[in-house]
């Protein structure tokens, strides 16, 4: 035996020599070098002078942290790996002491590089003829993790992690340069962060929180020990498996090792190791699917925010290099969600629809003059597991249609690839809003007949053909008669606004509702928008078009804010792990995004019509004595304008509603299967769900006046 040893003592002497030629510590050249094969002392000098020197680490994957509007209450997390970088400071002293006993007992010793370990590794390697002992110190360790993480391409990654001679070596030499550079207490910390202990936890804060739902700065000596243990091998020593006799006995190895090295006395070893490992496991929230029971109906607002960030050009050049940085880059995230209005949106649409009902009924809140989404509530289930769903009978009698509820991740508020829903005779305001730009004033009348024959062509078949003209009507007898913008819009008379389209141009309105924000989803509608096609869509001032309430509540938002739209936005900040706020080209992401649409004059003369609407009366004009939401003032209880909206046999119902601090657009529709009629009785629930929720969200702030049009649009 002594002779073997000798031996290999012979062996290593020249490469001690082309170690110090080579600036590097000697022991770390030598060791790996040696079990290579025994190469010359030149030549190994100049391999390991050609290695680098400097360790270029990118930071870590960390978790991203999305809050609520009030930056306390969690929504989720994104993350590939669960990393929380935790300065050394705010860890116990128990873990820095059980992972240093447990994987470096020599850490505060060496230079990087233990020689005394590597040599007693080559020799027990060299007789067991095979690598059994690796004699990687703490800093090598970070330094493989560094260069791991560091790695841009697959081939980058083998060479960080593959069993060579060579990476050992580069590991030895970036050691020892790196504890030239930075503290003891600073390797510790990085490699405390970057480390695997399991079950997706990456790094000593997320380990704490996987394994005892507590901070790395509250572990005890038996916590830290059954973590620090956890490193070697994550899965063998799982204190989480039903059998813990293995991560016990890793435990009770660390407390020892930590007793050897003074780090806790004999009677606080022994009372650590007679105790059992008691977890308590936490599963961290990671993606949308992920919000907890509690806060269900986040999980649609949720969807949206990550929507609107893969579409964010400050994040990456295409959706998945947005994501990647989503889940890899540590942000915090406070959302515009308000808790309170989402709360009572929630409330208000379920006490009107359950969630099993095969009808959804959603409302959307937006901020006006922010375009900040305050709310974003569905009687629907944010879930993937869709086995108990409802379904559909198909009336062609081919079998049932599979139904999205009660659970569904389809983006049925707006933000994601659904086309969304016909939305009737909202469409209205943006053919008032086209005429009032155009300079027609408000008082421009017209009789309007119970039927009118457009110069609008229709075809054979297609509804409201008469003769090859489209030929809308009236939904009741008592319209007829001479409208100006108040009265038309209040009591919805469809032939008032098919001749206000005509004298404006329908593809004006169109171009209106696309500088308030509408966009169009389908093949149908993009055509009949396309500006070849525009001008004979006559259709479109009574909402044949599809849209999302995300769209038709920050419409009507802009309406509110005197004119300046501002896009839909569902961020108030978005902070880097540095504290840096996210911008693009000098500019905050989270920053509202404003133009101005229309004037204000524009914006209030259309308002003054939209208050005919909801019984709260015109400022300047007449509203003609009756409207279709005559009740929405009294349950709101300040200045509040709207309009209802319903298509043809009532198969989807709408009302939009805004005040000068909040506007809210809600539907209710059969999103699986559209032709599915929701009938007339139905068309109340969206008009209450808003006046509600605008009632609710704006309980104790002072009421605001919509400022009157000025006296010259009006005539």
């Amino acid at each position: 035996m002594m002779k073997r040893v000798l031996s290999a003592t012979n062996r290593m002497a020249p490469l001690v020599r082309a170690g110090l030629i080579a600036g590097v510590l000697v022991a770390a050249v030598a060791y790996p070098i040696a079990a290579a094969g025994g190469i010359g002392a030149k030549a190994a000098a100049d391999f390991v002078g050609d290695l680098p020197s400097v360790l270029d680490a990118t930071p870590p994957a960390q978790t991203t942290y999305v809050y609520a509007a009030d930056g306390k209450t969690l929504i989720t997390m994104f993350y590939e790996e669960h990393r929380k970088y935790t300065p050394i400071g705010q860890m116990s002293v128990n873990i820095q002491r059980a992972i240093v006993a447990s994987e470096d007992s020599r850490f505060y010793e060496h230079n990087g590089v233990d020689a005394k370990g590597i040599a007693r590794a080559f020799v027990a390697n060299h007789q067991g003829g095979e690598v059994q002992q690796g004699a990687s110190t703490l800093t090598m360790q970070y330094v493989r993790m560094a260069l791991r993480d560091s790695a841009k391409t697959p081939l980058e990654v083998q060479q960080a992690t593959e069993q060579t001679s060579a990476r050992k070596v580069r590991e030895m030499k970036l050691a020892v340069e790196l504890e030239k550079q930075i503290s003891k207490q600073e390797i510790l910390e990085r490699y405390l962060n970057s480390a695997y202990f399991g079950h997706r936890a990456y790094g000593i804060y997320a380990a704490s929180e996987v394994f005892f739902s507590k901070r790395p700065k509250d572990l005890t000596l038996v916590e830290a020990a059954t973590l620090a243990g956890l490193v070697k091998a994550p899965t063998a020593y799982d204190p989480a498996s039903q059998d813990k006799r293995a991560a016990t006995e890793r435990r009770n190895y660390v407390i020892d090792r930590m007793v050897a090295l003074k780090y806790a006395t004999p009677a606080e070893a022994e009372k650590a190791k007679s105790s059992p490992i008691k977890l308590r496991l936490t599963t961290p929230a990671n993606d949308c699917i992920s919000v907890d029971d509690k806060h269900n109906d986040w999980g649609f607002f949720c969807d949206y925010f990550k929507a609107w960030w893969n579409t964010q050009k400050a994040f990456g050049n295409s959706a998945q290099e947005r994501e990647d940085r989503l889940r890899r880059g540590g942000y915090k995230i406070i959302t515009t969600l308000d808790p309170k209005i989402q709360r009572s949106a929630q409330t208000n649409v379920l006490e009107k629809e359950g969630k099993s009902s095969r009808f959804a009924l959603g409302v959307v809140a937006i901020q006006p003059g922010s375009g900040q989404v305050k709310a974003m509530a569905v009687n629907r289930t944010y879930s993937l597991d869709q086995k108990h769903n409802g379904s559909h009978s198909d009336p062609n009698k081919r079998g049932d249609i599979p139904g999205n509820y009660p659970n569904t991740v389809n983006p049925l508020l707006g933000g994601g690839d659904m086309p969304g829903y016909q939305a009737g005779s909202t469409f209205k305001m943006f053919t008032m809003l086209a005429a009032l730009d155009a300079g027609l004033p408000m008082t421009t009348s017209f009789y309007s007949p119970q039927r009118y024959v457009s110069q609008y062509l229709a075809g054979p078949g297609e509804p409201g053909s008469c003769g090859g003209r489209w030929c809308p009507q009236n939904a009741s007898g008592s319209m007829t008669g001479r409208h100006a913008m108040w009265s038309g819009f209040g009591k919805s008379v469809n032939t008032y606004f098919v001749q206000l389209e005509q004298k404006v141009g329908a593809d004006k309105a169109v171009r209106m509702a696309e500088r308030l924000g509408l966009q169009w989803r389908t093949e149908i509608d993009q055509l009949q928008a396309s500006p070849a096609k525009a001008r004979g869509w006559g259709a479109f001032t009574l909402g044949v078009s599809d849209v999302t309430p995300l769209e038709m509540a920050n419409a009507y938002a802009t309406v509110a804010a005197d004119g300046k739209y501002c896009e839909a936005l569902p961020v108030l900040s978005i902070a880097a792990p540095d504290g840096s706020q996210a911008a693009y080209k000098g500019v905050e992401v989270a920053k509202p995004r404003c133009m101005q649409a229309v004037t204000p004059a524009v914006a209030r003369a259309a308002a003054d019509a939209a208050r005919c609407v909801t019984g709260y009366g015109a400022a300047r004009g007449s509203c003609g004595g009756w409207s279709t939401a005559p009740g929405v003032y009294g349950i709101v209880g300040r200045p509040v304008a709207g309009k209802t909206g319903t298509t043809d046999s009532t198969r989807a119902a709408w009302f939009v509603g805004m005040t000068p601090d909040l506007a809210a657009a809600s539907f209710i529709a059969d999103p699986d299967y559209p032709f599915n009629a929701v009938g007339d009785g139905q068309s109340l629930k969206p008009v209450n769900t808003v006046a509600e929720t605008l009632r609710d969200g704006l309980k104790g702030k002072p009421k605001r006046n919509f400022t009157p049009p000025p006296a010259s649009i009006l005539r």
